[in-house]
């Protein structure tokens, strides 16, 4: 049983990349998913989010309107789509699961089922 975070990587700013959280032995489908990030020196803070049965999704005032937040069933997936990206989204990104809340939420202090290890997102001006 494994969630799995990927995609980081280096870009300049505006520029765009996807992060996947994949979960393996577990349905991802019934779990929210929240994505996290911390920066050197900084508290984690929650990103965004996506419900485990309406799919209903959360930004951080940060990301919104940049970021998209979605699921692909078939792929036991939810990905994280970061677009127009800014050197104050350069961070470690995490995400978790939630087994026990249909709602998601973009606490991170709180006993998730599952997290992901760290993919890291390093922006450039």
């Amino acid at each position: 049983v494994q969630l799995q975070a990927s995609g980081g990587g280096s870009v300049q700013t505006g520029g765009s990349l996807r992060l996947s959280c994949t979960a393996s032995g577990f349905n991802l489908e019934d779990y929210a998913i929240s994505w996290f990030r911390q920066a050197p020196g900084k508290e984690r803070e929650g990103v965004s989010c996506i419900g485990s049965r309406d799919d209903r999704t959360r930004y951080a005032d940060s990301v919104k309107g940049r970021f998209t937040i979605s699921r692909d069933v078939a792929e036991n997936t939810v990905y994280l789509q970061m677009d127009s990206l800014k050197p104050e989204d350069t961070a470690i990104y995490s995400c978790a699961a939630d087994l026990h809340t249909a709602a998601c939420t973009l606490v991170p202090h709180l006993p998730y089922d599952y997290w992901g290890q760290g993919t890291q997102v390093t922006v450039s001006s």
